[in-house]
């Protein structure tokens, strides 16, 4: 992106932040006022504002197109995100994907299960962070209204920044499957009213941490402690390329969540969540994980591990 649009989109953004500030609860206190017995995910701690006060940090925005093996979005040319039913994968996209590994079959999942895996990172520098609720509802989020939202952010339509806007807004507007409940969140305020909705307000909510990474793979073991979480039912939230924190949520009551340790070859520990999908039936037959995985829909089990900026939400 170019220098001038971040600053303008940056100075947009930041205007925004303090005059909500003092309109209203901020993300974090919003969580602990609906939450206060549910401990905030690292996924969610990374992506809320800076304190506009301190002078060692500030309000950022930028994209990641998401080149191979560096970011856990989807880029410009790739048709929707993987961890949508209804995505479908080319030949081509198997190839230097980042998320090909994530996948595997729920048999699988047991203690000296060898895995090369990456969970990849996202610089916090500049990684897009949450907006207050007033503000993020200020801005359009449609296909209706994008000539509005690119002019706002200074973007030239047909720019790949403009593409990412336009392919992330036409994601979150797909109708679910059959059995799915989606809705795409603009705000963390948002993430937790949707989550809540669902499972009510005695939940958790977690997300992957790695002790240590790098933007390579590496081989990881699976240990003994593997441990199912609450119910049948989670709602999953996967992190968005965006100009701010935007969060694709989903949920099937054929959804399983686990916690998976996991050891690294050079001793790094992580502790992974992972998602199994006991029904596939309804999923696009092309999806990158029966690629990946040699099975056909409605057959057998699907998990994948989440990249560490998403979240899960499950009952207690």
């Amino acid at each position: 992106m170019e220098i001038m649009n971040l600053l303008q989109i940056f100075s947009f953004l930041t205007l925004a932040v303090v005059a909500a500030s003092h309109a209203a609860l901020s993300p974090k206190d919003y969580w602990n006022s609906v939450l206060p017995n549910a401990p905030m995910p690292r996924a969610v701690i990374d992506l809320l504002q800076p304190d506009l006060m301190d002078d060692q940090k500030q309000v950022g925005v930028t994209f990641s197109p998401g080149q191979p093996g560096r970011g856990v979005n989807v880029g410009i040319g790739q048709q929707g995100t993987p961890f949508s039913y209804i995505y479908g994968a080319s030949e081509d996209q198997l190839h230097d994907n980042p998320n090909v590994a994530l996948f595997f079959l729920e048999k699988d999942m047991h203690p000296g299960k060898r895995m090369n895996l990456h969970f990849m990172t996202q610089d916090s520098n500049t990684a897009a962070t949450f907006l207050p609720r007033q503000v993020a509802k200020s801005i359009p989020f449609s296909s209706n209204r994008l000539p509005e939202i690119l002019n706002k952010f200074s973007l030239k339509p047909g720019s790949p920044e403009a593409d990412i806007i336009k392919n992330t807004i036409e994601e979150c507007e797909k109708p679910g499957i059959k059995g799915e409940e989606k809705y795409c969140a603009t705000s963390l305020e948002s993430m937790v009213d949707c989550s809540t909705s669902k499972l009510g307000k005695d939940v958790r909510a977690i997300s992957t941490e790695v002790g240590k990474e790098t933007q390579m793979q590496k081989y990881y073991t699976i240990v003994p402690g593997v441990k199912k979480m609450a119910g049948n039912k989670a709602v999953v939230c996967h992190k968005q390329n965006y100009a701010y924190a935007v969060f694709f949520c989903h949920t099937t009551r054929t959804t399983k969540a686990y916690l998976v340790p996991l050891v690294g070859n050079d001793g790094t520990k992580a502790k992974a969540v992972a998602i199994c999908h006991t029904d596939t039936s309804a999923w696009n037959p092309k999806h990158l994980a029966f690629q990946v995985l040699k099975v056909k829909p409605g057959t057998v089990p699907v998990c994948h591990f989440l990249p560490k900026d998403h979240v899960v939400w499950t009952s207690k």
